[in-house]
């Protein structure tokens, strides 16, 4: 069997705001209960275990590679809701997107500072 990515878990000062933040932005079904996590189930059968951190949150990065379809229907979801976004990882290009490696990217936070990237090029 190869060696899969089965879950990985997100700390969250609220862990019912950030799986909501990911399953709108991502368009994504609602979380399921898990306790002590809310997962956040991803096409490929990868979860995002939400669990509220009880100390300090240090922001990781979660990358989603998504069709062309699925990153205007994430983009229009940052600019309705008017979310600040960026076209790099470090924040320095607000307000655009990327187009590397013959795709395109966008960088938004989540409510804990997570940076969320959608890309449809690896």
């Amino acid at each position: 069997m190869p060696v899969e990515l089965n879950h990985t878990i997100v700390a969250a000062t609220d862990r019912q705001a950030t799986a909501a933040f990911l399953t709108e932005l991502l368009g994504l079904p609602e979380a399921e209960v898990h306790e002590p996590f809310l997962a956040v189930q991803l096409g490929n059968r990868v979860t995002l275990d939400v669990m509220t951190a009880t100390g300090p949150i240090t922001p990781q990065h979660y990358a989603f590679l998504v069709s062309e379809d699925e990153f205007d229907a994430v983009l229009a979801r940052i600019t309705t809701r008017g979310l600040p976004y960026w076209a790099d990882p470090f924040s320095r290009q607000p307000g655009r997107i990327n187009h590397w490696n013959g795709g395109r990217g966008v960088y938004v936070k989540d409510p804990d500072g997570h940076s969320i990237e959608a890309l449809t090029r690896p």
